[in-house]
């Protein structure tokens, strides 16, 4: 029998503590379904979402390690939950995930520990074309979801159509040519009293 790795059994913690982001509920139901979506299933999909639409990067991107960030970047929900992307965000909700996020990858090696925390801040900080059409992406699903859900997340938060362009519009720096898609997709929807 081989002796104990130290490294492979923090990894294999860290693996059993992801699971909970799939207990951490969001404020969009998945298209054609009542429930509403998990944390888990949006970081699944923003990741799909971000290799089949690589090509409409504003620059030229490295899609590994978009898709590592993406990965990465909502860990810290486990901790401090989801809130709706609408809602001010708030230094100290800023922190909360932080510290979410650095307690969950604790259970990491520390170098492995440090490269994902690094990923995390550049997410946040939105600076690199990496972070840019990862943030861009990021926002995709659940525009689509409400687009193709009769706007339930909208309606029953009471989102405005200025709150979901002027939010959304970020989409733009990652994506001008999915921003323009969507753009006249939500416009469509405004006619349609969707928001």
């Amino acid at each position: 029998m081989k002796d104990h790795n130290p490294s492979l059994e923090a990894i294999l913690n860290f693996i059993v503590e992801v699971e909970k982001l799939k207990g951490v509920l969001r404020k969009t139901r998945p298209v054609g379904l009542e429930r509403y979506e998990n944390s888990a299933e949006h970081s699944w999909h923003v990741c799909l979402s971000a290799l089949v639409l690589r090509d409409y990067a504003n620059e030229p991107i490295d899609i590994d390690k978009v898709i590592r960030m993406l990965l990465i970047h909502d860990l810290g929900e486990i901790d401090a939950g989801d809130q709706i992307v609408y809602a001010a965000v708030s230094a100290q909700r800023h922190e909360q995930e932080r510290a979410g996020i650095q307690r969950v990858l604790d259970n990491l090696p520390e170098d492995m520990a440090g490269e994902f925390l690094s990923l995390w801040d550049e997410f946040e900080a939105g600076e690199s074309p990496e972070s840019l059409y990862a943030r861009a992406i990021d926002r995709l699903p659940p525009l689509l979801h409400n687009l193709h859900g009769g706007g339930h997340s909208w309606k029953e938060n009471g989102i405005s159509r200025e709150q979901v362009l002027n939010l959304n519009s970020r989409i733009g720096l990652g994506s001008r040519s999915l921003w323009e898609s969507m753009r006249r997709k939500l416009d469509q929807a405004a006619e349609e009293d969707l928001l």
